[in-house]
């Protein structure tokens, strides 16, 4: 499993669901799951973007899809970010 980054700004409607049911982002993050990723963390955040998940999918494949489908509602716009864990990283610069 790949680790992702994803940046989510919600949407004016967005907002309006997560004012009236706040519980509606875990649902989500429940969707998330079923579409084949898995949520590791998530956290409600300040400035350009409103939440900061941590997930794991098996590929990029899986990743844009998930942010197709959630984008194509309209309540959320998401910017995903492939993560290299560190040591990975360091390891490839070396060779």
């Amino acid at each position: 499993m790949q680790t992702y980054i994803l940046l989510s700004t919600l949407t004016a409607e967005g907002r309006k669901t997560v004012k009236g049911k706040p519980d509606r982002i875990k649902e989500v993050n429940r969707e998330v799951e079923a579409l084949g990723a898995k949520v590791l963390a998530q956290y409600a955040v300040l400035g350009p973007y409103d939440f900061v998940s941590i997930v794991e999918a098996p590929d990029n494949e899986t990743i844009s899809r998930i942010s197709v489908e959630l984008g194509s509602r309209g309540t959320v716009q998401i910017m995903s970010l492939p993560a290299i864990p560190l040591d990975q990283f360091i390891a490839k610069v070396r060779k």
